[in-house]
């Protein structure tokens, strides 16, 4: 029967295969997001030469961010409808193509460079929104955590990538040539994710696939004989999972909606806003070089990589809803403290430099939780729907932040308003409160931990006078 299948699936020990496409998962995401922030790189080298105005600039650095929102509805919704694993494949082609396209910009051409810069965020939101949600579909459940977990620690590391390559290899290549670097690893990441990345069995199920389902599990649990033979066997009485998946479908669990659309968008907010103002306060309060004070700021990424990993074992513990709460309560408070005590000192060293570096450790290590509950809470017929869902609207925070930094500062540019000593408290305690208000509705959400696949839908579907969406079979559950 399936639901014994499923079991030796979730019971599994994690083998090659397992730690194969996890491997693939952490290399995509991590060269995506170094797709991403390439482009921030590339606008120094052209800025000048190019005569930019603001309203250039700042059009070609949002285009990316507006491509990730929409690109994460969208292929969140065909990932339902066609698969997890092809629509993974699509989304590397789209980001890595269109950022190789990026080289032959013409001299001078913002708008073309803005197109394919949108088209590069379409790809990476949609690639974080199918990726998370196919690995939490086949690895074992008291493993889900963690191992989501660290796919998602990997990211950062794209960021870095992308600076250590503008820093020592764009005399060499050029700027042009930065863009032909993220697309070579690209290309490796689709040969590899087409040889170590399988359809997840749980959509293959849900479609009537099952020869394809069972060649899947047999990649990542031993199946005698007479499972294969049950399996085989096994006539599907009726297919209750919709054809077409509609992305209404998201407001009729609204618990689900509200917390993973909350915790999105208040920690995107915060993210993003101390990001933008974080380096540039304090190189005003310790009277640094922009060089000197991102030197400093390594050492608050370095913290927020620790917390990533260190979070993404906790939570296996603690559970994902303390877990998410403890993360964006402290990393809130945190950054409220750092804007209250920004010029203040302990035995010379900046009081503010030591908070930032404990609150990425916490905000850094709430999107261990974040990204992947935001998948783990949806019933498996809109799951990627809804993970995309949550991540795009989190996008927001992209907007949000500059322009609450940008209003509180009394800037007139909204894009990246520059940050003064006057306006960091309130901007701030304004970010801090947001990522707080995330924790809270944590609180509000469905307990995942250590809970199947199978258990979850269960439970998310509890209540609204529905049964599971999936194939029934005489022997099935």
């Amino acid at each position: 029967m399936y639901s014994s299948i499923l079991a030796k699936l979730d019971q599994a020990r994690l083998n090659r295969n397992h730690f194969k496409m996890i491997f693939a998962a952490v290399l995509g995401d991590m060269l995506e997001f170094f797709d991403y922030f390439i482009m921030g790189f590339v606008l120094a080298f052209i800025i000048v030469p190019w005569k930019l105005n603001y309203l250039e600039s700042s059009i070609i650095l949002l285009s990316a961010g507006i491509g990730a929102m929409l690109g994460s509805f969208v292929f969140g919704m065909l990932a339902d409808r066609f698969g997890r694993r092809n629509i993974m494949i699509i989304t590397i082609l789209t980001f890595s193509l269109a950022s190789g396209a990026m080289y032959f910009t013409p001299e001078g051409w913002w708008g073309y460079l803005t197109l394919f810069r949108f088209i590069v965020g379409f790809g990476v939101g949609g690639l974080y929104s199918v990726s998370l949600t196919l690995i939490q579909e086949v690895v074992p459940s008291r493993y889900r955590g963690r191992i989501s977990g660290i796919v998602t620690a990997f990211i950062p590391i794209g960021s870095l990538m992308g600076s250590l390559s503008a820093g020592y290899l764009s005399d060499i290549v050029g700027w042009r040539g930065l863009f032909l670097l993220t697309l070579l690893p690209a290309l490796l990441v689709i040969f590899i994710r087409i040889s170590w990345v399988p359809e997840s069995p749980r959509w293959l199920l849900s479609r009537g696939k099952y020869d394809e389902a069972i060649k899947t599990v047999s990649r990542f649990t031993y199946l005698d004989e007479q499972d294969k033979k049950t399996l085989h066997n096994s006539k599907p009485i009726s297919l209750k999972t919709k054809s077409k998946t509609r992305f209404l479908d998201v407001f009729k669990y609204p618990r689900s909606l509200i917390v993973s659309w909350g915790v999105n968008l208040g920690s995107q907010t915060a993210y993003y806003g101390i990001g933008l103002w974080g380096p540039a306060i304090l190189a005003l309060v310790l009277k640094l070089s922009p060089t000197e004070a991102a030197k400093m700021y390594i050492f608050v990424s370095l913290g927020g990589f620790v917390g990533r990993w260190f979070f993404s074992f906790i939570s296996e513990w603690l559970g994902r809803k303390a877990t998410g709460f403890i993360t964006c309560v402290a990393g809130g408070i945190l950054t409220i403290l750092a804007g209250i005590f920004h010029s203040s000192f302990i035995g010379g060293t900046s009081v503010m430099w030591l908070l930032l570096i404990a609150t990425y450790f916490f905000i850094d290590g709430a999107f261990t939780i974040v990204g992947p509950y935001s998948s783990e809470v949806w019933p498996s017929h809109i799951r990627a729907t809804g993970m995309g869902s949550a991540y795009g609207f989190g996008g927001l925070g992209k907007i949000i932040g500059p322009l609450g930094l940008a209003l509180i500062a009394g800037a007139t540019n909204v894009v990246s308003p520059k940050a003064t000593i006057d306006a960091v408290v309130p901007a701030f305690i304004f970010l801090g409160s947001l990522v707080i208000i995330g924790g809270i509705l944590f609180l509000f959400g469905h307990e995942t931990n250590k809970r199947s696949i199978e258990e979850i839908d269960a439970m998310v579907m509890k209540g609204k006078g529905q049964k599971e969406p999936a194939a029934v079979t005489e022997s099935s559950f």
